[in-house]
C-alpha cells in the first residue's frame, strides 16, 4: 500500500509541476479537443510503421496474401473465386493512385490500420472525452493487430476498419432510430459483409446485443432495424447475384474450413480464445500497472456500465461467443487472428467504464512506451529481422519472388520473343510473377488446386507454370498441364535473396513454358 500511495503521489506532482521533456506531450494532449492531436498521432504511426515495413522486408517481397489482394484488384468485379470484393477494390483504387510497389502496398497497409484506429475513436468519444481517447488507441497499438496483422492486406485486415466503422453507425441508429443513421448502419454493415464473410458474426451480435439491451423494445418496435435490412440488402443485391452466377465461389472456399471433428474444434476454440488473450497481454498489463489499486473497482464499474456501453459490452461478447459456438457446432476452423479486428470493443468499454480518470502522468508513460516499441523495432528489430530472413528465408519463398519474376520473363521472351501474359503454377510463385514481372502478366488459376502446379486458362496466348524444385505436388500437376498443352519446354535455374548486396539463401526453382 505504501508503494501504490507512493506512485500515486509521484504521478499527482508531476501532473502539478511536469518536467521539461513532459511539456511537449501535455500540449499534444490539449490538442484532443481542438481535433489536431488524434490526426498527429495516426500521422506518425503510419509513418514509422510503413518505414519499419520497408525496412524489414527490403531483402523480400510482399506476403502472397497481400499480392493475391492486388491480383484481384486488376479486374473489379462484385466478386473474386476466393473472396468477397472489398480487399480487391480497395487495392485496385490504391494501384491508381500509386504505384504497385512493396513500399506503396506497406504504406496502404498502414493506412487502412490507422483508418481503422480512426474509426474505433468515432466509437470512443461517443464514451468519453480527452486523454481516455488516446488511452484506448495507445492500448490498442500495443496488440500485434494494427502492425503486423495488418500488413498482410487481406480480407482478415480489411475488417480492421470496417468493423468500428458499422458498430459506430449501429450505435447511432440504436439510439437515434432516425432514418439517415439506420440506413448508414445498414451500409456499413453489408460493407462488413463485402471484406469477408466471417463479419456475419458481426452482425449476429448487434442483433443480439440490441435483443439483450433494456431498450429493445423501443428499437424493435421502431423503423429503424428494418430500414438497416433494407439498405444493408441493397447494397449486397449485385453481390448476391454474382454468388449465383459463379456458383457461390467464395462460399465454396469458405466451406473447406467446415471441415473439423469436435475434438479438433474444441481445440481449435480454446487456442482461439487464448490467442486473443495472448494478443491483449501488454494492452491489459500495462493497464493494469496505470489503473493500480483502482482495479478493485472493475466489477462494479461494469455492473454499472451506462447503455451505450452496456450495448458495445454485448456486441463484444457476441463476437467472441459466437464463432466459438459456430465451431462446435458445424466444426469450422478457428484461427485466432480472425477475430483481432473485434479487440477494439473490449478496451473502449474497460476504458471508458473506468469510473475515474487517468492522469496525465500515466498517458504521457504510455504515449513513451508505444513511440519507444515502434522507434525501437524500426531500427534494431527490422535490420536485424532483415538480415536474418535474407540469410534463412521465408517458408512461402518471399526472398525469391523477385528474381524468379525476372528470371522467368527473361528466359520467356528469349524463347518465344513476346511478352509474357499468363503464369501458372504454386499461387504464391504465381502471383509473385504477376506482380513484379515488367509484362505483369495475368495470374490464371489451376484447373484443381491453386497448390497442382496447373497451367493458365489461355493455352492459346501461351504460359509459365512455377514451382520450386522442393514441392512434388505442383511439379507433377505443372508436367500433365504441359503435357496437355504441347510446344512446351523445361527449364530449371537456381535463385538467390540478396539484401544490399549481400548474398543470402537460395532454392531451385522448375519452370514449364508453353508456347503460345
Amino acid at each position: 500500500m505504501v508503494r501504490e500511495f507512493g506512485f500515486s503521489a509521484i504521478a499527482a506532482r508531476s501532473d502539478s509541476d511536469p518536467a521539461a521533456w513532459r511539456r511537449p506531450f501535455l500540449r499534444w494532449l490539449d490538442g484532443i479537443g481542438a481535433g489536431w492531436a488524434i490526426p498527429l498521432l495516426l500521422a506518425g504511426f503510419v509513418a514509422v510503421w510503413t518505414i519499419y515495413l520497408c525496412i524489414a522486408y527490403a531483402g523480400a517481397a510482399l506476403h502472397p496474401d497481400v499480392l493475391e489482394t492486388w491480383s484481384f484488384g486488376r479486374q473489379l468485379g462484385w466478386g473474386y473465386a476466393k473472396h468477397p470484393p472489398l480487399m480487391g477494390w480497395i487495392a485496385g483504387a490504391w494501384s491508381t493512385v500509386l504505384p504497385a510497389t512493396d513500399w506503396s502496398f506497406h504504406l496502404m497497409a498502414m493506412t487502412n490500420a490507422a483508418l481503422a484506429l480512426w474509426c474505433v475513436d468515432l466509437v470512443t468519444r461517443r464514451f468519453a472525452a480527452g486523454d481516455k481517447r488516446v488511452i484506448v488507441l495507445l492500448l490498442l497499438m500495443l496488440t500485434p493487430a494494427y502492425q503486423f496483422h495488418a500488413q498482410r492486406f487481406n480480407a482478415n485486415s480489411v475488417q480492421l476498419a470496417t468493423w468500428p466503422l458499422a458498430t459506430y453507425c449501429f450505435l447511432r441508429a440504436f439510439e437515434s432510430r432516425t432514418t439517415p443513421w439506420s440506413a448508414a448502419a445498414g451500409i456499413t454493415a453489408a460493407i462488413t459483409v463485402l471484406g469477408k464473410y466471417y463479419s456475419i458474426f458481426l452482425l449476429m451480435s448487434f442483433a443480439l446485443a440490441a435483443a439483450a439491451h433494456p431498450q429493445r423494445r423501443a428499437y424493435f418496435t421502431s423503423a429503424s432495424p428494418w430500414i438497416s435490412t433494407a439498405a444493408g440488402i441493397a447494397l449486397l443485391w449485385m453481390h448476391l447475384d454474382w454468388l449465383i452466377v459463379h456458383d457461390a465461389a467464395p462460399i465454396q472456399h469458405a466451406l473447406t474450413h467446415a471441415r473439423s471433428d469436435l475434438a479438433t474444434s474444441l481445440h481449435d476454440s480454446i487456442s482461439f480464445v487464448l490467442g486473443l488473450l495472448a494478443a491483449m497481454a501488454g494492452a491489459a498489463l500495462t493497464w493494469v500497472i496505470v489503473t493500480g489499486p483502482r482495479l478493485k473497482s472493475f466489477g462494479s464499474d461494469m455492473a454499472g456500465l451506462n447503455d451505450g456501453l452496456r450495448l458495445l459490452a454485448y456486441i463484444g461478447i457476441g463476437s467472441i461467443g459466437l464463432p466459438v459456438a459456430n465451431a462446435l457446432i458445424i466444426g469450422t476452423d478457428l484461427p485466432s487472428l480472425w477475430a483481432l479486428q473485434g479487440l477494439f470493443l473490449f478496451v473502449v468499454v474497460i476504458v471508458c467504464g473506468a469510473s475515474y480518470p487517468i492522469e496525465r502522468f500515466h498517458t504521457v508513460n504510455m504515449t513513451m512506451l508505444t513511440a519507444g516499441i515502434a522507434v525501437v523495432a524500426t531500427l534494431v528489430a527490422a535490420p536485424v529481422h532483415a538480415l536474418y530472413r535474407n540469410a534463412h528465408g521465408y517458408e512461402e519463398g518471399r526472398t525469391y519472388y523477385r528474381q524468379v519474376a525476372d528470371e522467368a520473363t527473361r528466359q520467356w521472351r528469349e524463347w518465344t520473343g513476346q511478352p509474357l501474359r499468363y503464369v501458372g503454377g504454386t499461387e504464391s510463385l504465381a502471383l509473385a510473377t504477376a506482380f513484379y514481372s515488367a509484362d505483369h502478366p495475368a495470374y490464371g488459376l489451376p484447373s484443381s488446386t491453386p497448390t497442382t502446379g496447373a497451367g493458365t486458362a489461355n493455352d492459346e496466348r501461351g504460359w509459365v507454370s512455377l514451382c520450386f524444385r522442393d514441392q512434388p505436388d505442383c511439379i507433377a500437376g505443372a508436367e500433365q498441364a504441359a503435357a496437355r498443352a504441347g510446344h512446351s519446354v523445361r527449364r530449371e535455374f537456381v535463385v538467390q535473396s540478396r539484401l544490399l548486396g549481400r548474398a543470402g539463401c537460395t532454392r531451385r526453382v522448375v519452370a514449364w513454358m508453353a508456347r503460345p
